[in-house]
């Protein structure tokens, strides 16, 4: 007999037998992250559980937040505001922005994701509306070209924020999502010195 359980009645059969069995007693922790880390990176299946395992991470460890591309596309949106919460809240003191290869963000046309709302009936009239409300929709959907460079962008945007204290580091990363192999894009240990030396400087030159 074919199994007609949907696939939320199979999650919640699952939910109680972990609940039953206790299986939550090895994974208990706070709110706090261990590692004091926040992780950026990107919705994507293949790196569900491969990103945490391959740079250590274990339940309790990091906040992690996700989304597509491991982008940030507003200084005032949901993902800046979650990694400000973790910094001034949850005592966050390193950033890492994870993108990866083979990323479906990359050379992403924002053309195509409307192509594919017109043909589950979101209507030209919809689409027009929001263009004439000001909304740039190309802009907010649009992918990139190149996932270093969007790493780095992405670790501008964060360091530079208005809100985020000068004293959290932010690391930039791309992750191999076959192998797990990490490459480093930005040393944020490296840029923070650079960035103090900077600060010195200006001092400096504004007291002679």
């Amino acid at each position: 007999m074919a199994d007609d359980k949907s696939m939320l009645d199979k999650i919640l059969d699952h939910n109680r037998e972990f609940v039953d069995s206790k299986e939550y007693d090895n994974l208990c922790t706070d709110k706090y992250p261990n590692k004091e880390i926040a992780i950026l990176t990107c919705m994507d299946a293949r790196i569900v559980e491969l990103l945490p395992k391959a740079m250590g991470i274990r339940n309790g460890d990091a906040k992690i937040i996700k989304n597509a591309g491991a982008l940030i596309s507003h200084p005032w949106g949901a993902v800046m505001r979650s990694l400000l919460v973790a910094a001034l809240e949850f005592n966050v003191k390193e950033i890492m922005v994870v993108g990866h290869t083979d990323c479906g963000m990359r050379g992403f046309d924002p053309e195509h994701l409307l192509d594919k709302a017109r043909k589950f009936g979101i209507t030209d009239g919809t689409i027009q509306t929001l263009r004439n409300a000001g909304i740039d929709l190309d802009g907010w959907l649009r992918g990139f070209d190149n996932v270093a460079d969007s790493v780095r962008f992405t670790v501008d945007k964060i360091r530079n924020h208005p809100l985020m204290p000068g004293r959290v580091v932010v690391h930039g990363l791309v992750i191999h999502p076959t192998t797990g192999k990490l490459h480093t894009v930005v040393n944020g240990y490296v840029e923070n010195i650079n960035l103090l030396d900077e600060e010195r400087e200006k001092s400096v030159e504004g007291k002679s």
